[in-house]
């Protein structure tokens, strides 16, 4: 039994510690039996409401941990971010260059930032699904230091199937130093970037891209613009 193997307690020891949590409820056994058989029958006429808890008990963890994590996780690297730099929301988006959903949401966030400007969007590189993600999240770390983010983001997220010839090319287009960058991508500080938002996304309590940080919210996927918008209004009226 899980709880005699976590906890090291005897099928007998919890048989006791019910008997005593019945008796300070003041109900008998059997009505506890007759309680137990109704919510049993309730679950089983309506099973809809299994995932609509575990829904929200996930909600709950993940506000909990996102309390832990702190406002860090709301402050761009350099220049990694799109809207006003003093905007009342921040929307927090974890994103792969190889990322197909990812790049289907590049024009709804552009577009909420565009109607919404009280919003700004902070881009943190989660580059889990091939080893030219990583390349690619470094070499748009390297933009951000140089002050074009938006521009390397755009262009990465233009082409598909990205190798380091194609990163390159697109770093050139955007007018990156290429010694510079070259340097950058390196160095300790890109590296420990990118393990501070493998971090955060363990520490949340997410393993794929893109996700989203809205206030309290952790929305999982390209759920579209209305979404998102719902989200935001959502984290205006606790302003």
């Amino acid at each position: 039994m899980f709880i005699w193997s976590q906890y090291g307690k005897s099928a007998s020891s919890s048989d006791n510690e019910d008997e005593a949590a019945i008796a300070d409820a003041g109900i008998s056994k059997d009505e506890r039996a007759a309680t137990e058989a109704i919510i049993r029958q309730y679950i089983l006429e309506n099973p809809e409401i299994i995932p609509e808890a575990m829904e929200r008990l996930k909600n709950k963890q993940s506000q909990a941990n996102l309390s832990q994590a702190g406002s860090a996780l709301l402050k761009p690297f350099a220049n990694g971010f799109i809207g006003p730099a003093n905007a009342k929301i921040t929307i927090v988006e974890f994103s792969d260059y190889n990322c197909g959903f990812c790049r289907k949401s590049v024009s709804d966030i552009e577009a909420l930032v565009a109607t919404n400007k009280d919003v700004k969007v902070v881009f943190r590189e989660l580059p889990i699904l091939a080893e030219s993600s990583q390349q690619a999240a470094f070499w748009s770390l390297a933009a951000a230091k140089q002050g074009k983010y938006q521009q390397m983001h755009n262009l990465l997220f233009a082409v598909q199937g990205l190798d380091n010839n194609i990163i390159r090319a697109q770093a050139q287009k955007a007018g990156l130093d290429m010694a510079a960058a070259e340097a950058f991508i390196k160095s300790d500080e890109a590296k420990n970037e990118i393990a501070q938002n493998i971090g955060y996304a363990r520490q949340i309590g997410f393993s794929g891209t893109p996700t989203f940080i809205i206030g309290d919210e952790v929305i999982e996927g390209a759920v579209g613009k209305e979404k998102l918008q719902a989200a935001i209004d959502k984290a205006r009226k606790k302003i």
